[in-house]
């Protein structure tokens, strides 16, 4: 304690902070499901972490988890205070950060989720960006399926998430910035790509090759079957865009949906053909999305900015 620093405050420090170490002790050990590893993972003692657990049942008058020899589960009280320890750590920790961060600089961690189509063709030119304008900013990007995104913004995760389309997760924020645009693509040898156009009819009983359960092109590639009552031959699924155009261009028989950041290379080297559906054209809206808590939070609010002023138009296409 400094001379005139007054005890009051370096006890409400210590409070928080013993609190705030309560808090992250019980979110890994529901996380993990084991007193020992939670204890080598956060570096302290198989009993401190149980004197932390004890600590917040006492002061929540609850019990936090059922315990045997042979399981440990979280209650349903246990999985409340679960949502609200993860918000609250994310507070405490923005807010030093914020406290730290006193002068105008952007610098510091600044975490995003993005789905594989954004994470992986559109992302990279704001990332360039944000690496130039913002060099003191240390970008993190994680990528994976919307509905993955959605969830580790959900559980403060990553900061912000980049996905295609909407969420239902009502305690979220979104907001569209892109018009994305998708087509029906195949290799340059399968019998539909020598048409000017197609019918929904020629569409009937292919084969079709996309992504995982949980992606956003997969949900429109279903939406877009079962609204035209197409019958499907086949189905393969691959995690991957590039595992799908790789698998198109060694397979003769296979459709595909993707986004045009996705093929824009491979139309242009001819190594793959767009099949043009007949008065009909595939849109949606790429959005970002956070928690509340976020909004206030300066690298979240600088993103946001850039992003925007990359896309001002939110309805306008990506051609740079």
């Amino acid at each position: 304690m400094t001379s005139g620093e007054p005890l009051a405050d370096v006890v409400v420090g210590v409070a928080l902070e013993t609190q705030r170490d309560a808090l992250k002790t019980f979110v890994t050990l529901v996380e993990v499901k084991n007193f020992t590893k939670t204890a080598e993972m956060l570096l302290m003692s198989q009993p401190s972490v149980s004197l932390h657990i004890k600590k917040l049942e006492e002061e929540f008058q609850t019990k936090l988890f059922l315990r045997s020899p042979k399981f440990l589960k979280v209650t349903l009280t246990g999985e409340i205070l679960y949502d609200r320890a993860k918000q609250m750590i994310t507070i405490y920790e923005q807010t030093r950060q914020d406290i730290q961060e006193h002068d105008n600089s952007i610098k510091g961690e600044l975490k995003i989720g993005a789905s594989f189509t954004i994470g992986e063709y559109i992302l990279p030119s704001l990332l360039i960006d944000l690496q130039k304008d913002f060099p003191e900013l240390e970008l993190q990007v994680v990528i994976g399926n919307t509905e993955e995104i959605v969830q580790s913004v959900r559980l403060y995760q990553v900061d912000i998430g980049l996905i295609e389309g909407q969420t239902n997760e009502k305690e979220l924020s979104v907001h569209a910035f892109l018009q994305d645009e998708l087509f029906i693509v195949s290799s340059n040898n399968h019998k539909l790509a020598c048409k000017d156009e197609v019918t929904i009819a020629d569409l009937q009983n292919q084969a079709w090759i996309t992504r995982e359960v949980g992606s956003g092109t997969r949900e429109y590639l279903n939406h877009f079957l079962r609204s035209n009552g197409l019958k499907v031959k086949s189905l393969l699924t691959i995690s991957s865009n590039q595992g799908i155009k790789e698998t198109l261009i060694k397979n003769s028989m296979g459709l595909t949906l993707l986004s045009r950041s996705v093929i824009e290379r491979d139309i242009l080297h001819k190594t793959l053909s767009i099949i043009k559906l007949k008065n009909e054209s595939f849109n949606r809206t790429l959005s970002y999305v956070y928690s509340p808590i976020m909004v206030d939070k300066k690298n979240v609010k600088t993103f946001i900015s850039a992003l925007n002023k990359k896309w001002p138009d939110k309805i306008k296409s990506y051609n740079n």
